[in-house]
């Protein structure tokens, strides 16, 4: 374990390389990872985000750190164009429904609460709201004008760009100039309170008909939407932290926007590592619900979306989701659904096999060595893929010690069955669930099946008994005859 904690590798989207990882504080982590904006259901694609996070939480823990990771809920500030024009997209909801923003807020914050839950996602050490946060990030707002780098206009508070990037550099996650972004911008028109478009709203005044508006300093308004994380970050990580996660999607403008706001006030970068999730297509396509190229989370657990030949277990679909690095583009389809369900329940069938292990008095494998793949695959920038490749390997080397082609010492079981366990329930986060619901009724429909099969064999009937078997065989179901009658698995 020592080796392991003393050897994992992130990918920094910062310096664009896999860099050894070094906690700021021995033994302890600090996380942000940027959460949901709750104006509707949560999509399978901000899930993939979480999942990988979850994924991260989980196998630092197993290597012994203390973390605490906080995760966002953003109930305000977010226009509809992640900038700083637009409605309100909770209020916008609101005023649609004709109820009150907090309905909107706690309806899909529920919603989203539920999905994670059904995907086994531990839930974080904090989930601060912006709402709740609204006098830090007022105090940051002052902080920054007191040095500087803010200016206010009309009862709007905006960050000054160009002479951050005057002594700083703004794109430096993203990899961005600002000479470039210049020039690829149109002018600003004579209605705009900004001195240049780059500029971004630490502060948006409120017109009247706005729902969610707070007393300030500049007038009534709401804080801008790249504020919330600077404040709530800092207030329970500290002015630096170890690591800041999301999507892709938020690189740019939105944690680049983080970064200048902590290095306006605090003259240093708020995390060491940035860590970015990739997106979900689907059928090779963007999801977007204006193009009905979309799946809800629910629609996947119940088969109602067209585009799906049955429902999937949130089991099968986490599993989905980690046969595939976190940082690559994952795209989902029926066909690669229905593969995933059959490799999570060939390694959950594999695993069962582990306590009725024949022993001997040696091993003619090395044990260690085996179980340190997976904490390679793990120290390669949490290489999932890899992992559950080695486990698969870890389910061959099973049916090899069954067959008697291989041995262990009961010690050596004992210890690939805990290390076996806990990197598939405690890190990747996987559960027995789907398949005892599953074998609940499989067991009965089969028994009835493998007694009429008995009593064709009886009646020397063997065309009706291999047609069973076969017929079974060809939907996946092997039948395996022993002194000890017949049972049966799945066929790989």
């Amino acid at each position: 374990m020592s080796d392991a904690l003393s050897s994992l590798h992130i990918f920094n989207s910062l310096s664009g390389k896999k860099e050894l990882f070094r906690a700021i504080e021995d033994n302890h982590v600090g996380i942000y990872v940027c959460g949901p904006t709750v104006y509707s259901n949560v999509h399978l694609g901000n899930c993939r985000t979480f999942i990988s996070f979850d994924l991260v939480y989980r196998y630092l823990r197993h290597l012994g750190y203390s973390v605490r990771y906080v995760r966002n809920i953003t109930d305000a500030g977010h226009l509809e164009h992640d900038a700083d024009d637009g409605e309100d997209r909770i209020s916008k909801k609101a005023r649609l429904e004709r109820i009150e923003p907090m309905e909107v807020v706690q309806r899909y914050t529920v919603d989203f609460h539920q999905t994670l839950a059904a995907f086994n996602t531990l839930p974080p050490s904090i989930e601060p709201t912006a709402t709740g946060h609204i006098i830090e990030q007022i105090e940051i707002v002052k902080g920054i004008i007191a040095n500087g780098l803010g200016y206010e206009v009309n009862g709007s508070v905006y960050f000054d760009v160009q002479k951050y990037n005057s002594t700083k550099h703004y794109g430096v996650l993203s990899g961005r100039k600002l000479e470039d972004m210049i020039h690829n911008t149109r002018s600003l028109s004579g209605q705009s309170d900004k001195r240049s478009p780059q500029d971004f709203a630490l502060w948006k005044k409120a017109e009247p008909q706005h729902i969610m508006r707070w007393p300030s300093p500049w007038g009534d308004g709401f804080p801008g939407w790249h504020l919330e994380c600077t404040a709530m970050s800092t207030k329970y990580l500290g002015e630096q932290f170890d690591i800041h996660g999301g999507g892709m999607d938020l690189k740019f403008p939105h944690h680049e926007c983080e970064i200048a706001q902590c290095e306006a006030l605090n003259q240093k970068s708020p995390a060491n590592t940035w860590m970015h999730a990739n997106m979900l297509t689907l059928n090779g396509k963007k999801m977007a619900k204006s193009t009905g190229n979309n799946i809800l989370p629910n629609e996947l657990f119940n088969g109602s979306n067209p585009v799906l030949s049955k429902a999937f277990s949130p089991d099968a679909a986490r599993f989905f989701m980690l046969q595939a690095h976190y940082r690559s583009i994952l795209d989902l389809s029926s066909d690669a659904l229905e593969a995933a369900e059959k490799g999570y329940k060939r390694l959950i069938q594999g695993i069962e096999l582990l306590p009725d292990l024949p022993t001997s008095n040696e091993s003619s494998v090395d044990i260690n060595a085996h179980i340190d793949t997976y904490y390679a695959a793990m120290n390669d920038d949490f290489n999932s893929p890899v992992l559950i490749a080695q486990l698969f390997e870890t389910v061959k080397l099973v049916h090899l010690l069954k067959k008697g082609e291989e041995t262990l010492t009961a010690a050596d079981v004992e210890k690939l069955s805990n290390s076996v366990h806990e990197f598939v329930f405690d890190v990747l986060g996987l559960t027995l669930a789907t398949k005892e619901k599953d074998n609940t009724y499989l067991d009965k429909a089969l028994s009835v099946l493998i007694d009429l099969r008995e009593q064709a064999r009886a009646n020397k009937d063997f065309s009706t008994a291999d047609r069973i078997r076969d017929e079974l065989l060809a939907k996946g179901i092997q039948l395996k005859d022993g002194k000890d009658g017949t049972t049966y698995g799945l066929s790989t």
